[in-house]
């Protein structure tokens, strides 16, 4: 490892931003005295071990299915006015192809042992990854603040349920959330600031015991209603008016593929932050399996059975969790429910919303931000945004969300693109850290212009197909606002397309068929790269 003393004093570097590897014991990362202060720290540098099994990556995907927002998704789902059959195929499409995307953005943050934002230095180059990453950690911040008031809300019924003179703090707020809301924003914040701090390795104890824990509470709240429903009042199928016939069914089906497969983009994109922990990518793939079509194909039955059977016990259907528990109105449900839901919004948004500007805003100056920085950085920004203010209102989200969201899918087509059709799946590791306009990466002053001008050909299409059709609706014209279902395909598949073809009309990846040393080779099982390592630190 190289040691702070080594390092030029010019480059301003302080202890701490080459110490802490991402919470993981000091000498993690595998820093080499001739990486660039300017581009690695021990966050972002190729890890010396990977130690993650099948069974944490399996409960990574548990965090990021067990939430409220994954409870009312799948729940949508069986209410679209399709067979519950149906519901069940789209489900299962939709899951598979979330599943072999997410293999394909594994594998280099896996073979290489980096995270998401230094990958695309490859392809993007040097500087010029900074694009996707800055992207992509803007979206997580807006969603941060989400989840976290969504939390706040579980976190408020019980308040409200155990201490009623709390009820007087609802009365009074400013900034457009209440006393209480403020109150239970703020504990949330700060107990996932502080779970963030202690590191990736206590993240991920805390996703492993956390998914199997919201697993327990939502069996026993199911076993609960169908015992006070009756087995025979429980129907799969939750919507409302007639069912459609079978060829009206199909684009409602296709409808429902497209929300899957949009709901898990995000840390799909920049899954390889994970990833790069597992100790092989066959482990990657298992934990991706269980995690994927199985977790979420029987938790979404468990999701609509629970919803099915408020209707004989409440009357009406109730597809918000936090809202079913409120209902039940004991106090041990409350407070079991409410701390389950909780605990599952906090699982979703520490993998999905936290981890990812931690790498992200690290990578844009590695020598000034370190990844609990950056992390810090997203959760700031986070109440900056105000999200309860605008979470409500779907003008908001459609027009800002709206537009983020549909980079996504560009930025998703390039790196697959890049990795495995311009790099043949071999990248060498080192120069991903080097500033040297000699490195394989430099481009053109650290971007690849090919991959520039892929993110504005396909990202202005994808974002005026995300938010056109609703404005031209709402405005009185022709209603085509369907295809904002699609912008994910549409821009990973224009994404790819684009980078292909500028490509091979102007080679700027280059080629490794020569190179040997220090290359990550993704086609055979053992790859070079991070095998070669600096002594750790004493």
């Amino acid at each position: 490892m190289t040691r702070i003393d080594d390092l030029p004093a010019a480059a301003g570097v302080k202890s701490e931003d080459i110490v802490e590897a991402a919470g993981m014991p000091v000498g993690s990362g595998n820093m080499k005295p001739e990486y660039d202060p300017r581009l690695a720290n021990e966050d972002l540098a190729p890890l010396r071990e990977q130690k993650w099994s099948s069974y944490n990556i399996f409960a990574f995907w548990m965090s990021d299915v067990h939430s409220v927002g994954g409870y009312v998704t799948a729940g949508s789902l069986f209410a679209l006015g399709i067979a519950s059959w149906q519901v069940l195929v789209a489900l299962l499409i939709g899951i598979v192809i979330v599943q072999v995307f997410t293999n394909l953005v594994a594998k280099p943050s896996q073979k290489t042992g980096v995270p998401y934002p230094v990958i695309n230095r490859a392809i993007y180059g040097i500087k010029g990854a900074n694009i996707p990453a800055i992207i992509r950690g803007l979206i997580a911040i807006a969603w941060y603040g989400v989840q976290t008031f969504l939390a706040a809300e579980s976190l408020n019924i019980i308040f409200l349920k155990f201490w009623p003179g709390s009820a007087a703090l609802l009365d009074v707020g400013f900034l457009g959330l209440s006393a209480l809301g403020w109150i239970s924003y703020a504990i949330l914040w700060c107990a996932q600031a502080a779970l963030f701090w202690n590191g990736m390795e206590t993240i991920r104890r805390f996703i492993d015991w956390a998914g199997p824990a919201v697993y327990v509470v939502m069996i026993v709240l199911a076993g609960y209603l169908v015992s006070q429903a009756g087995w025979q009042n429980i129907s799969l199928d939750l919507s409302a008016g007639e069912p459609l016939d079978f060829w009206a069914s199909i684009p409602v089906m296709i409808t429902a593929i497209a929300i899957v497969v949009s709901y898990f983009s995000g840390p799909m994109l920049n899954f390889g932050d994970f990833a790069r922990y597992g100790k092989s990518f066959s482990a990657v793939k298992k934990g991706n399996f269980w995690g994927l079509p199985v977790n979420f194909l029987f938790f979404s039955l468990l999701t609509v059975i629970t919803a099915s059977a408020t209707v004989p016990v409440f009357g009406e259907l109730i597809t918000d969790p936090i809202h079913t528990v409120e209902r039940i109105d004991t106090p041990f449900a409350i407070l079991l429910g409410g701390l389950t839901f909780v605990t599952a919004t906090v699982g979703i948004n520490i993998v999905a919303n936290f981890i990812s500007p931690a790498f992200d805003f690290s990578n844009v100056a590695p020598h000034k931000i370190s990844w609990r920085t950056g992390g810090m950085i997203a959760a700031v920004g986070s109440v900056i945004l105000l999200p309860w203010n605008w979470y409500s209102n779907a003008d908001a989200i459609h027009y800002t969300l709206g537009v983020l969201g549909a980079m996504i899918g560009p930025l998703f087509g390039i790196l697959i693109a890049g990795y495995y059709v311009a790099a043949k799946q071999r990248i060498l590791v080192d120069d991903m850290f080097t500033m040297s306009d000699k490195g394989a990466y430099w481009y053109t002053k650290g971007y690849n212009k090919n991959a520039v001008y892929t993110v504005l050909g396909a990202g202005i299409p994808t974002i005026l197909i995300g938010v056109l059709p609703k404005m031209i609706a709402d405005l009185g014209g022709f209603d085509v606002s369907w295809l904002g279902n699609y912008t994910w395909f549409i821009g990973c598949g224009l994404g790819y397309l684009i980078f292909v073809l500028l490509e091979r009309a102007n080679p700027q990846v280059p080629s490794l068929d020569d190179l040997t040393a220090g290359v990550s080779d993704g086609s055979v099982e053992v790859a070079g790269g991070t095998i070669e390592l600096q002594p750790a630190a004493q």
